[in-house]
């Protein structure tokens, strides 16, 4: 006996009914056909019409006409932004004074900066600018506030 391969040899050896077997070769015959090769679409059912192009992801925006106003702040955090920024450039001042006139020989050795100084004068600068523009930001939202009411 020769070698018989898929639902053929299924069947001859009283492994499939007649009903199954039919099922087999209808569901074969509509099998697409398959592009083999090199690219990017190997093995890629071919498409009896065109794919729709894709569709755009879903926007974040809920009120359809675009959010491109200006952000509003309430009273109470323009006012907190504002008390963060005075409050950033009191605390940093005099932590400059104190480190300016260490003696302990951790900012100045020997009448010379230490890397302790730069790095914590570095910190000073920074907490300057970001209390500046925070407190700058709360600021304009006490302005604004005022010319609304």
């Amino acid at each position: 006996m020769g070698l018989v391969e898929g639902v053929g040899a299924a069947r001859a050896a009283g492994a499939v009914a007649d009903r199954d077997s039919r099922v087999a070769e209808v569901t074969s015959r509509e099998r697409r056909p398959v592009r083999c090769g090199a690219g990017t679409d190997e093995n890629v059912p071919v498409a009896d019409r065109e794919v729709p192009p894709p569709t755009p992801p879903p926007t974040r925006n809920r009120t359809g006409d675009g959010d491109t106003g200006s952000m509003k702040l309430s009273r109470p955090v323009s006012w907190f932004l504002l008390a963060f920024g005075v409050w950033s450039w009191i605390i940093w001042v005099t932590f400059v004074k104190n480190l300016v006139k260490d003696s302990s020989g951790l900012a100045f050795d020997h009448g010379h900066p230490t890397a302790y100084f730069w790095v914590h004068l570095l910190l000073a600068v920074v907490s300057f600018v970001l209390g500046t523009v925070i407190g700058g930001i709360g600021l304009r939202g006490l302005r604004a506030l005022r010319r609304m009411s």
